[in-house]
């Protein structure tokens, strides 16, 4: 209930009476942003997409109206008739260029038979699509018009959390749709998007909205629109863009060759915690812990190695492991890198020449869950470990490791270790008996974190796992 007295607004809601002055100034005097002027500029630049894909043979009735003189004989003698069925869907998108270049996401348009692009004075123009990068959601798509009005790009970069931020697109078809909010959080990591530092606004996003523009104050396109969190399937107050950088470098390539190229050094890489850094001698965990090395591979080739740690790649400081993977991607294959390096406690500087990423990644692995065999207790770790069969080596495709058979230590329960489990490496130093394991651990004293490599499945990773008196 709002009820206005004098220039006061009085707000009721449940026992919470607040008392707020209308008009344009907060509490410290700052004015409350105007977005009038940006909308006026920019909103002509944004556009509605709207998609049909044609589903060939499905099975039902035929779209008969029901005033039509055939439909109770289809709906009565051929219920199951194949037939094309149109889908059709909604999106946003936004010109970069006079010429008629748009930018959308690739989900707007994958699968699209026809794209209709509609602009706010409302002309409507059939797109092609001239490339699709799906690994970014990116698309780019081209009308044939010229003199139109287009965005100016800004720099994600310089984006600072807590800024102003208007998004501007056709939410369940509603045609440019204004909503503003704050920047959240800058370089999100989400599932299934490691090559994407998403921008993490409040700003109303729904569906329909997805590709449009994201402004900041300076009237500059900052981001494109992609995902939001919700439990509704509308706005709950977390979405997601892609930063300006990084769509435009993929439409970049999308407009010069239609595909997009990325780098490579075959490496699969871990998060860093503070158990893990403290057993590799780090003082603090940052860089991106090398956990598995492609054999024949651009890192295998410069020597990089199974528990490296990496902390710079091409002079930039990799400060996660969700950095390193956007920081190759970006680099031209053939491109020979310097890399910085902590092994053994020292820092040791090698150069990997980059390669070039495939378009689909297959993955091959013949490893089966080895047989129970009676285990030896490992006490100082609380696991019982056995050595592996030649046919389980060979099953496996390791030249050595010990399978975990029981967990019974707190450590190693509150590190994750279960039976199954194959233990390959402490630190860089490959388990290869039961003996050596015991020789090994002799040399680390009582509460001391240890990293373990553990195979599971076909993947591997190193776990922290702390030390019991001997």
């Amino acid at each position: 209930m709002l009820r206005k007295f004098a220039g006061l607004s009085l707000l009721f809601c449940g026992a919470t009476l607040v008392f707020g002055i209308i008009g344009s100034t907060l509490a410290h005097g700052k004015e409350l942003p105007d977005f009038t002027d940006l909308v006026a500029k920019q909103g002509a630049a944004v556009v509605n997409i709207s998609t049909t894909q044609i589903i060939q043979g499905v099975q039902g009735l035929p779209n008969i109206p029901e005033n039509d003189p055939f439909y109770e004989f289809f709906h009565r003698f051929a219920p199951q008739i194949p037939h094309d069925q149109e889908s059709k869907s909604l999106g946003s998108g936004f010109i970069i260029s006079p010429d008629g270049y748009i930018m959308t996401n690739a989900h707007v348009v994958d699968h699209a038979d026809k794209i209709t692009v509609r602009l706010t004075d409302k002309r409507e123009f059939s797109a092609k699509i001239v490339g699709v990068d799906s690994r970014t959601d990116v698309a780019l798509l081209k009308i044939d018009a010229k003199g139109l009005p287009a965005v100016t790009v800004g720099d994600a970069n310089k984006l600072k959390v807590g800024e102003w931020v208007v998004a501007i697109g056709s939410p369940f078809g509603f045609n440019n749709s204004v909503t503003a909010g704050i920047v959240s959080a800058k370089g999100r990591s989400l599932p299934q998007d490691n090559l994407v530092p998403f921008i993490q606004t409040d700003v109303a996003i729904n569906p329909g909205s997805s590709g449009g523009p994201l402004f900041n104050m300076n009237e500059e396109v900052v981001g494109m629109n992609s995902q939001i969190y919700t439990r509704s399937g509308g706005s709950m107050g977390l979405s997601f863009a892609i930063p300006i950088n990084v769509a435009m470098q993929v439409a970049d390539q999308l407009r010069s060759s239609g595909k997009v190229t990325r780098g490579r050094i075959g490496v699969t890489i871990q998060e860093l915690n503070r158990e893990l850094a403290e057993s590799f001698g780090l003082s603090s965990p940052n860089g991106a812990l090398v956990s598995n090395v492609e054999k024949g591979g651009p890192a295998d080739k410069a020597g990089i190695q199974t528990s490296d740690v990496i902390l710079e790649f091409g002079g930039k400081q990799v400060n996660s492991s969700i950095d390193l993977p956007r920081m190759v991607a970006v680099v031209k294959p053939g491109t020979r890198v310097s890399v910085k390096l902590w092994r053994n406690g020292k820092v040791k500087q090698v150069t990997v020449e980059v390669a070039k990423m495939p378009d689909s990644s297959k993955l091959a692995h013949a490893a089966k869950e080895p047989a129970e065999r009676s285990g030896e207790v490992i006490a100082r770790m609380g696991i019982a470990v056995s050595e592996l069969s030649a046919d389980q080596l060979q099953q496996l495709k390791v030249s050595g490791g010990l399978l975990v058979e029981d967990v019974t230590g707190s450590s190693a329960l509150d590190a994750g270790l279960q039976p199954g489990d194959v233990l390959l490496a402490i630190g860089n130093v490959q388990i290869r008996s039961l003996a050596q394991l015991s020789r090994l651990l002799k040399q680390f004293p009582k509460g001391h974190n240890v990293a373990l490599l553990v195979r599971r499945g076909d993947n591997a990773s190193y776990i922290a796992i702390r030390l019991d008196e001997k």
